[in-house]
C-alpha cells in the first residue's frame, strides 16, 4: 500500500472509529424518552444517565494515555472498541435503570480509547500541514454518529423498539474491527511526518505526567475542551428530547432534525479544518499560531446564545449547524495545536489524556446541569445561555493562555 494510500485508510478508520463511537452515545438520546417512560425516570434522574458513561470514561483517559505511549494505538483501539460495542448490545437486553446505568459504564470504560489513540496515529502518519485535517477525519466521527445515530435509531425506535436499536447500533464496532486488526500497522520511520515508536524522536525528553500538569498552555487547552465539550454534550444528551418537547416534533422527526445540523456540521468543519491547514506557515504553527483558529471557531459556536429567541424550527436547526460546525472544528483544531507545541511526540497519549479530560469533566456536568434547568425552569433557554457563556470564556482560554514561550 503506498503512502497516499494508507492514509487514505487510516483517516478512512479513524473517522468511522469515532462515528461508531458516538453512534452508541448518541441511541440513549434519541431512546431516552421511550426509556423514562418504562422506567419511570425524571428529567433529573435521565440527566445523570446520560452523563454516567462520562464518570468512567474520565477515570480512564490518563491511564488509556499511558497506555497507548507504552504499547501504542492498534492494540489499545480494538480492545476499546470491543468492549464499548458489547456492552451497546447488552443495553438492549437489560431490565431495569440500575443495569442500564452500568452497561453506560462500561461503555464509558472503553470509548477512553478512542481519542488518545486516535491522536497518537495522527501523530504518526499525518505529514504536518495535513495535521489540522486529519484531526478533522478523527474528531469529524463525532459529528457524524450523531447524524447518523439520530436518523438510524430514530426509525428502529419507531419500527423494533427502544432495544434493537441499542443491539444493532452495538454490532457496528464489531465490523470495524476486521480491516482495522487485518490492515493497520503502526508507522515506521519515513512512512508518515513524525513517526512515533515508544522511544523519544526528535531529539526530545519524555516528560512525566506531573511536568505535562505545570505547562500553561497545556492547561489552557484543556480549558478551552472543557468549554467547547460542554456545548457538545448539550447537544449530544438533550438534542432530540429538546426538539420533542419544546418543538413539539415526534420521534422520527426529531431524529431527522438532529441530524441535520450534525450532517451539516461534518462537512463544513472539514473545510474550516483545511483552510486552517493552508494558510498556516510552518513557521507559525510552531509558534502556536493555530490558536486563533481555535477561538474564531468558537466564538461561531457562541450563536447559540440565540436559541431562546429564535421561533423557527428551521432557523434553530441553522443555528444549531453553525454552533456544531464550530465545536467541531475548535476541538479538531485544540487537538492539532496540542501536537504543534509539543516538542517530544512519545508524549502525545498522555497529553491527549489531559485535554480529552479537561473536556469531559465539563461533558460530564452538562446534562447534569441541564436536567436540573429544564425541571427547575421549564425550559431549556437557561441551558443554552451558559453554554454560550462557556463558549466565550474557551476562547479566551485558548487565545491568551496558550501562547508559548517554548515548546512544550
Amino acid at each position: 500500500m503506498n503512502l497516499g494510500a494508507r492514509r487514505g485508510f487510516i483517516y478512512t478508520q479513524l473517522f468511522l472509529l469515532t462515528t461508531i463511537s458516538y453512534v452508541d452515545r448518541a441511541v440513549l438520546s434519541v431512546a431516552a424518552p421511550y426509556i423514562a417512560d418504562e422506567f419511570g425516570a425524571s428529567p433529573v434522574q435521565m440527566g445523570y444517565l446520560f452523563s454516567s458513561f462520562l464518570w468512567t470514561y474520565v477515570l480512564c483517559l490518563i491511564p488509556v494515555g499511558l497506555m497507548v505511549d507504552r504499547w501504542g494505538a492498534r492494540g489499545v483501539a480494538a480492545g476499546g472498541i470491543g468492549l464499548w460495542s458489547l456492552a451497546t448490545v447488552v443495553t438492549g437486553a437489560v431490565n431495569s435503570f440500575g443495569a442500564i446505568l452500568a452497561t453506560r459504564l462500561a461503555l464509558g470504560v472503553g470509548e477512553s480509547t478512542a481519542y488518545p489513540a486516535g491522536v497518537r496515529v495522527v501523530r504518526e502518519s499525518a505529514p504536518v500541514r495535513e495535521r489540522g485535517l486529519a484531526t478533522a477525519f478523527l474528531n469529524g466521527g463525532s459529528y457524524a454518529g450523531p447524524a447518523v445515530g439520530a436518523l438510524l435509531t430514530g426509525w428502529l425506535v419507531a419500527t423494533l423498539g427502544w432495544r434493537w436499536s441499542f443491539v444493532i447500533a452495538g454490532l457496528l464496532g464489531f465490523l470495524w474491527l476486521v480491516p482495522w486488526l487485518v490492515w493497520y500497522r503502526p508507522a515506521r520511520t519515513g512512512q508518515g511526518s513524525d513517526a512515533l515508536p515508544p522511544t523519544p524522536v526528535r531529539g526530545g525528553t519524555l516528560r512525566s505526567l506531573g511536568q505535562l500538569l505545570r505547562r500553561r498552555e497545556i492547561l489552557a487547552m484543556a480549558l478551552t475542551q472543557g468549554c467547547a465539550v460542554y456545548t457538545q454534550y448539550l447537544f449530544l444528551t438533550w438534542l432530540p428530547s429538546y426538539l420533542q418537547a419544546a418543538r413539539g416534533l415526534n420521534v422520527q422527526s426529531a431524529g431527522l432534525y438532529t441530524a441535520i445540523p450534525y450532517a451539516a456540521s461534518v462537512v463544513l468543519a472539514f473545510a474550516a479544518c483545511y483552510t486552517s491547514d493552508r494558510l498556516m506557515k510552518p513557521a507559525a504553527i510552531e509558534r502556536g499560531q493555530r490558536r486563533g483558529m481555535v477561538a474564531l471557531m468558537l466564538m461561531c459556536s457562541a450563536v447559540v446564545l440565540l436559541a431562546p429567541v429564535v421561533q423557527s424550527t428551521g432557523t434553530i436547526t441553522l443555528l444549531f449547524a453553525i454552533s456544531l460546525t464550530g465545536i467541531s472544528s475548535a476541538i479538531s483544531l485544540n487537538f492539532a495545536l496540542a501536537s504543534d507545541l509539543l516538542h517530544t511526540p512519545g508524549d502525545i497519549g498522555k497529553v491527549t489524556g489531559i485535554l480529552v479530560l479537561g473536556g469531559n469533566v465539563f461533558g460530564i456536568l452538562a446534562p447534569i446541569v441541564t436536567g436540573y434547568v429544564v425541571e427547575g425552569t421549564g425550559s431549556y433557554s437557561g441551558a443554552f445561555l451558559i453554554a454560550g457563556g462557556l463558549l466565550v470564556v474557551g476562547a479566551a482560554s485558548v487565545l491568551m493562555l496558550a501562547r508559548p514561550r517554548r515548546a512544550v
